[in-house]
Order: structure tokens, then sequence, then C-alpha cells
């Protein structure tokens, strides 16, 4: 048990959900939250780091049959955490602010109501699979964010860098009320049938 637990994929796993403190540390360095350019590209390396590990953990635990209970449960957790802790910095420090706060607020809320679906459906032993549109949405989502984290200091590299992110972020909104709408018209099958 103890083996399954530490295996490269859980391990990764873990260091993801590791990685959302270090990220958002980097920009309270001095003890309040500073932007600089430095603490950007620190926390967009981590980042971007954090999220090669969410596409390694499943596809080793896949190739190499290490699947685990702990590895399904946090995986999806050490996602969202990374995502929503990443989206409330970057509208505390200002890179997203007025409409686009709607964005990140609308892939918060999906987020979260679809880990309550999910977690309702699991206790009917209901599995519902990830779909493919649903991980181009989590790769949109990381997209925008590492366009967002870099902000001010991208802008300084490529011009537009956190207009790019913005325009991302909303085209990452749309798909995850597509994808919840998917979830939920799965799991409203379900809650409908019980009754």
């Amino acid at each position: 048990m103890a083996s399954r637990a530490l295996n490269i994929p859980n391990l990764l796993t873990y260091a993801r959900i590791v990685a959302v403190p270090v990220v958002v540390a980097c920009f309270f360095v001095e003890g309040r939250l500073e932007s600089s350019d430095v603490a950007r590209w620190t926390a967009l390396a981590i980042f971007v780091v954090a999220s090669i590990t969410d596409y390694l953990d499943g596809y080793l635990a896949r190739i190499w049959n290490q699947t685990s209970n702990i590895g399904r449960m946090l995986d999806p957790i050490a996602d969202k955490l990374l995502v929503a802790s990443v989206l409330l910095l970057m509208a505390a420090d200002g890179t997203i602010a007025g409409w686009s706060l709607w964005a990140a607020i609308t892939i918060l809320c999906r987020e979260i109501l679809v880990s309550g679906l999910r977690e309702y459906l699991a206790a009917l032993k209901v599995a519902v699979p990830v779909t493919r549109i649903a991980k181009w949405k989590t790769t949109l989502q990381m997209v925008s964010i590492a366009f967002l984290l870099a902000g001010d200091a991208g802008d300084k590299v490529l011009p537009y860098t956190t207009e790019i992110g913005r325009a991302f972020l909303w085209i990452a909104a749309i798909l995850t009320i597509y994808t919840g709408y998917d979830y939920f018209r799965a799991g409203l099958k379900h809650v409908v049938d019980e009754e």
C-alpha cells in the first residue's frame, strides 16, 4: 500500500500540490503582494513544471500500470488547487480585473460544482469519464494562466501577453460551461432516475 502511494505518478501529483503555495509565495517575497518581473517569471516557471506533471502523472500511471485510488482522488484536486489559487492570485494583483473576473468566476464555480457532482455520483458507483473536450479545457486553462502569470513581465518580451491570457481565459470559460453542462446532463439522469 505504501509503495503504491509513493510511486512516481503519485509523487508528481504531490509535487503539484506543493507547487501551489510556492507559486503564491513568489508574489509575497517581501511580505506583501508584489508582482515584480522576477516574481512573475519564477511563478511562471514553477507553474509550467507543475502543469507538465499534470500530463505526466496520468500518462506514467497508465503505461507503468501504477494507477491507485489515492492518485485518482488527488489528481483532480491538485489540478483544481493549482488553477483556483493562481486565478485568485491574478485577481488579487489586478491582472484579472473587470469583465475578465467573470471568466475566472465561471471557471471556479464550474470546478466546484463538477467536483460535488463527481463525489455524489461516486457514492452511487457511477463513473463520469473525462472527455477529450474536458482535457482541451484544462489545457486552455493552463495556457491562459501561464500568459496571465507572465503578465507585465511578459508584455515586455511579447506585447499583449496579458491580453492574450485574458482572451484564452474567456475561451477556457466557454469550454468550461460546455463541459460542465455535459457533466450535469449525465449526472442529472442518475439523480432523476433515483427519485
